[in-house]
């Protein structure tokens, strides 16, 4: 029995730990004039991540917690030392309804 408990509680672990990262990898939405813009015209969402977040980590993270697929993802790091993802929504999905239950529109 204690084997099976064990399982159960790494399996507890991991899932908590995952969840974590995807926590730690969205830091918040960005907003301003531009982002703003990009969301209404091009379908694409701006996010300030973490500074060791990956592209794969950050296409993981938004289609986990939006539930929607990502099609393309851009980092790049600005000159206030921040790291700036841009992320592109699948046609399927709107951007703008995203931005909608983030308050950002």
């Amino acid at each position: 029995m204690k084997k099976s408990e064990t399982s159960k509680e790494e399996k507890e672990k991991l899932g908590k730990e995952i969840s974590l990262e995807i926590l730690g990898t969205l830091l918040y939405p960005l907003v301003s004039e531009k982002a703003v813009d990009k969301i209404e015209k091009e379908n694409k969402l701006t996010f300030i991540v973490a500074k060791n977040a990956s592209k794969k980590d950050v296409k993981e993270a938004v289609e986990k917690e939006f539930n929607v697929k990502v099609s393309k993802v851009n980092i790049i790091n600005d000159t206030k030392g921040r790291k700036k993802a841009i992320v592109a929504i699948d046609k399927a999905y709107k951007a703008s309804d995203i931005a909608m239950k983030l308050g950002i529109l």
